[in-house]
C-alpha cells in the first residue's frame, strides 16, 4: 500500500499573511470572494509567493505588481482569451490600503469594454468592473476606514498592528492558503503550498491543480483523492484502498456516481467524521 509522505518539520515560521478574515463567498458569482486582510507590515516578498502561485503570475511579476500596482493580463496563448487578470490598486496618498483582486475572462472582457467606452485606465476599469460585483455590505464597509471595525473589539495582537495595510480579495478553498486534506486515518495533513500538496500525494504539480479546481478523483497507487467544491471551496480526503473498493461497491448496488458513494463511506468513518468536523471549525 501507498504510504503518504511525512513532511520534515519547518525550520522556522512561516509568516503570516492575513490577521483579519471575513467570508462573503455566499454572495452570487463574481462576487463571493473572501475579505483577507493584514494590520502589519507588508512582507512582500512572501506576499508575493503565495499570490504567484495562486494565480500563476511569476514571482518576480508579482512582487512588480504588487509593489508598482497596475494589472497583469495573462499571456494570451490561442486564439480565444480564456484566462481573465489579477489588478493591484494602490493609493498614492497612502490613505487606503493597498487591493488586489482577480478578475475572471467576462469580467476582464467588461473591463476593457468599460476603459474604451470611458476612457478609463485598466486598473480603474477593472477596480469598478470588480467592485459593483461585490456583496452590498461589503461595498459599504470599503468606504469606511479599515473596513469600519471596531479595534476595542479585535484582538490585542491584531488592534496593536495599527490600520490594515492591505486586503486581498480571494477565492482561494482556504483564506489562509493552508489546504487540509482528510486521510484514511482521520489525520487531518496540512499543506502550505501546491507543490508540497503534490509532494505529500506523490502526484504531479498539473494533476494537483486539476483536482483542486475542478474536483472529482485522482487514482493514486490504491488510494484515491476525492475533491469536492463547494461554494467555490474545494475540500479533500484521501481514501485507502479498502475504502475505494468499497465506494465503487456502493456506486454499482446504488447506481450512483463515485463522490457521492465515498461521501457515504466517510460518513460511516467514525474517524473521517471527527477529521470532518474539526475541518469545518474556523482555524487561525
Amino acid at each position: 500500500m501507498h504510504k503518504i509522505k511525512k513532511r520534515a518539520p519547518a525550520a522556522a515560521k512561516r509568516p503570516a499573511l492575513y490577521n483579519i478574515i471575513e467570508d462573503y463567498s455566499e454572495c452570487d458569482p463574481p462576487g463571493n470572494v473572501w475579505v483577507c486582510a493584514m494590520t502589519d507590515a507588508e512582507d512582500l516578498d512572501a506576499h508575493a509567493l503565495v499570490l504567484g502561485e495562486s494565480y500563476a503570475i511569476p514571482h518576480g511579476e508579482m512582487q512588480q505588481l504588487l509593489r508598482q500596482g497596475g494589472v497583469y493580463v495573462y499571456p494570451q496563448t490561442g486564439l480565444l482569451v480564456t484566462r481573465g487578470a489579477c489588478a493591484c490598486r494602490l493609493d498614492p496618498a497612502g490613505v487606503m490600503p493597498k487591493l488586489t483582486w482577480g478578475l475572471d475572462v467576462e469580467q476582464y472582457a467588461e473591463t476593457e469594454q468599460l476603459k474604451r467606452a470611458y476612457g478609463l485606465a485598466l486598473e480603474e476599469a477593472a477596480w469598478r468592473v470588480f467592485h459593483r460585483a461585490l456583496a452590498p455590505e461589503l461595498q459599504d464597509k470599503l468606504q469606511r476606514k479599515n473596513l469600519g471595525l471596531d479595534y476595542a473589539k479585535l484582538d490585542r495582537a491584531i488592534a496593536r498592528g495599527g490600520d490594515i495595510t492591505y486586503i486581498d480579495f480571494r477565492k482561494d478553498w482556504s483564506p489562509h492558503f493552508k489546504r487540509l486534506c482528510i486521510i484514511p486515518d482521520g489525520t487531518l495533513v496540512e499543506t502550505s503550498g501546491i507543490d508540497e500538496f503534490a509532494q505529500l500525494h506523490a502526484i504531479t504539480v498539473a494533476q494537483a491543480h486539476a483536482l483542486i479546481e475542478r474536483g472529482g478523483i485522482l487514482e493514486v497507487g490504491g488510494d484515491v483523492l476525492a475533491c469536492q467544491i463547494v461554494n467555490g471551496q474545494p475540500s479533500v480526503a484521501r481514501f485507502n484502498q479498502a475504502q475505494y473498493a468499497r465506494a465503487k461497491e456502493l456506486a454499482v448496488q446504488k447506481s450512483t456516481h463515485i463522490m457521492d458513494a465515498l461521501s457515504e463511506v466517510g460518513l460511516s468513518n467514525p474517524g473521517m467524521m471527527r477529521a470532518l468536523k474539526r475541518l469545518e471549525k474556523p482555524y487561525s
